[in-house]
């Protein structure tokens, strides 16, 4: 009866074992013969017990040459599985070099981008630390603490948004000087750049835009110190030989307050159409902090005295690269932003 189990042992496995196109399948197919505990020649020593002691020995003899038999037919057909299956991955993975090449395309930083970092290396070349402020500030240092009145136009509704009665979008980064001047005494000099936020829409202004404040403290400060870091930020950005000239302004929280122009790099101060004419373009906001921002923070007006600046990033990349509308700054455009190189 053993006899007779092993033959259809060997029919089975002979009858099945070519068919098999993957090392997988194949093993799953070993297993049903060749598990040490449920294969069916383990089953067969487990029958062993139902044959006469005196034939066991030349059984045994048996049952082991089919496994030998087994175990060699089975690893002959694996390795030869095993071969058709790399040759499919290979060919599936063959490269054609004649094919042209995936194209990668190189990324370029955002003119804002390249503008605040060129911003952020010439500010602190001359020593100015980076402060940054948040986004969402409450009416106290985004106005009051920066000596703008109750009834001052920015804070309507319509310049300004709002969260809530007290909080809202800061309109300015000035309010980081509060915090900053809160919490340290001078000498100081930091500047601020960030996100603000003002209800104004046109081709030369955005709802959001970027700030780039500049706050310096200490005594002894005065208008000569403001011109004379303007005059170097002017030349490392706009070029050499360009000058500044400041005209009277007024800002809540500076007195005196000034507009700053530089001569027109484009013409030199002749006169054409990025200057209007004037050979001067305006670029920026300055003054000296007034006296009551600093009592504000308490800081002595009598023995500290310091000037403030801020600009609009957009502003200076609009006037740098030629862009005529503030709005192609935030139309996420790639090709736009491809023209610009740092």
């Amino acid at each position: 009866m053993i006899e007779n189990t092993i033959q259809k042992i060997r029919s089975e496995i002979e009858d099945r074992i070519e068919s098999f196109d993957s090392s997988k399948s194949l093993y799953e197919f070993r297993k049903d013969f060749l598990d040490n505990k449920d294969g069916k020649i383990a089953q067969l020593m487990k029958n062993m017990r139902d044959v006469p002691k005196e034939e066991r020995p030349a059984m045994g003899k048996v049952i082991n040459e089919v496994k030998q038999w087994a175990i060699a037919r089975f690893d002959e057909m694996d390795k030869r599985v095993k071969a058709i299956e790399l040759e499919k991955k290979n060919k599936a993975e063959a490269v054609d070099v004649t094919m042209p090449a995936e194209k990668n395309e190189i990324g370029a930083l955002h003119p804002d981008t390249l503008i605040e970092n060129e911003l952020i290396d010439i500010f602190t070349g001359m020593g100015f630390e980076i402060y940054e402020g948040r986004e969402i500030e409450n009416d106290y240092y985004n106005f009051t603490a920066l000596n703008t009145p109750k009834d001052h136009p920015a804070r309507d509704m319509q310049d300004t948004f709002y969260v809530s009665d007290e909080f809202l979008l800061r309109t300015q980064t000035s309010a980081g000087q509060i915090h900053v001047m809160e919490n340290k005494k001078p000498p100081i000099k930091i500047l601020s750049p960030g996100k603000v936020f003002r209800s104004d829409d046109d081709a030369t202004h955005s709802p959001m835009f970027s700030q780039m404040e500049g706050l310096v403290v200490d005594e002894g400060i005065s208008v000569c110190d403001l011109q004379g870091m303007l005059n170097t930020f002017s030349e490392r950005i706009f070029g050499e030989g360009v000058k500044t000239r400041l005209r009277p302004s007024y800002f809540p929280f500076t007195e005196p307050s000034v507009e700053v122009d530089v001569s027109c790099f484009e013409c030199g101060g002749k006169g054409c159409k990025l200057c209007k004419g004037t050979g001067w373009i305006e670029v920026l906001g300055a003054g000296m902090v007034n006296r009551h921002v600093l009592e504000n923070c308490g800081i002595d007006p009598d023995k500290y005295t310091g000037f403030a600046f801020g600009m609009g990033v957009e502003r200076i990349a609009m006037l740098k690269y030629g862009i005529n509308n503030i709005k192609t700054l935030f139309e996420s455009d790639t090709r736009f932003a491809k023209q610009f190189k740092d």
